[in-house]
């Protein structure tokens, strides 16, 4: 188990780094290793530290948060902190771990930070909050849309069509196309609440209406079940009994 989590604050923002400084002297897993004024006055003492997390701004003088995070190795847990909304996509690719919009308040602070700690710590003793805390973090999922990012509740989905490139993911409200492929999603997605049956269709364990000769309905749309998948699929409704 880890006690803590040694942080770092790069903010060209006085203020921004004061607030930030505050709430982490609140939180008693957090560690406040050093604040920064910018990103190339940082990189030397976190070459030496090695903090587990990291609090970045955006827009910085003479290098920007999102151009500095491909040059850091290793990499920490990153959580942005900014007044922009327009780099969450960026931001998205970069894996950063958090995306704070200011002024946020410290209740938002701490879940952000809160879900990483029970992340990096799955055997702690309260491990009924975290496993609470996975379950609610499976309610849905983000995924990229045209110039978007979607989020897109997971018990709302049907069923996910394949379509060459894309998959065409059809909810309860709507579908949805996204530049993904199905190994991608099914990472996304809990295991035990999806089934692959057809290299072309992934459904809904729970949306499934009925099953007849090797084809499934649901919601009026039938889905066929390819001998590559049958026996699997199968057994997974077998062992849901």
């Amino acid at each position: 188990m880890k006690d803590k989590l040694t942080c770092y604050i790069i903010d060209d923002e006085p203020l921004a780094q004061e607030i930030l400084e505050a709430y982490i002297s609140k939180v008693s897993f957090l560690e406040l290793k050093g604040s920064f004024m910018s990103p190339l006055e940082a990189a030397g003492s976190l070459e030496k530290d090695k903090p587990d997390l990291l609090f970045l701004d955006i827009n910085m003088p003479d290098l920007d948060g999102l151009s500095f995070i491909p040059m850091l190795n290793p990499k920490p847990m990153i959580i942005l902190t900014t007044a922009y909304d327009q780099y969450a996509l960026k931001a998205f690719e970069l894996e950063v771990k958090d995306y704070l919009m200011k002024p946020f308040s410290f209740e938002r602070f701490y879940k952000g930070v809160l879900r990483l700690y029970q992340e990096q710590s799955p055997k702690q003793p309260e491990k009924k909050e975290v496993k609470a805390e996975a379950k609610h973090e499976q309610e849905y999922i983000f995924l990229k849309v045209g110039h978007r990012i979607q989020k897109v509740a997971i018990r709302n989905i049907l069923f996910v069509e394949g379509m060459k490139d894309y998959l065409r993911i059809h909810t309860t409200e709507e579908k949805i196309m996204t530049l993904l492929n199905f190994a991608r999603l099914e990472e996304l997605l809990p295991s035990k609440d999806f089934a692959r049956v057809h290299r072309s269709f992934l459904v809904a364990i729970d949306k499934i209406d009925h099953i007849e000769k090797n084809r499934i309905w649901i919601a009026n749309q039938v889905i066929p079940i390819s001998e590559t998948y049958l026996d699997s699929f199968f057994k997974m409704l077998k062992g849901i009994q």
